[in-house]
């Protein structure tokens, strides 16, 4: 792992057969991700990024209960 200034970088992972990917432990270390967390995947022309759920449980909840209104 390298890291420069709060930015990492954690090698290469490869997509298996069924679309899934090991995240590295140290990501997962640095994050703090343990086995059941659900990450939320964002993306743009140019990549992709995981960020856990709870950063954004806010503005999920709110999303939701105006859905359902």
């Amino acid at each position: 792992m390298q890291e420069n200034e709060g930015k990492y970088i954690f090698g290469v992972v490869k997509v298996g057969d069924k679309g899934q990917i090991v995240i590295p432990k140290e990501a997962r270390t640095v994050y703090n991700i343990k086995p059941g967390d659900a990450l939320l995947m964002l993306g743009d022309q140019k990549g992709m990024a995981l960020v856990k759920t709870e950063i954004f449980q806010s503005v999920i909840d709110k999303t939701m209960e105006s859905l359902t209104k």
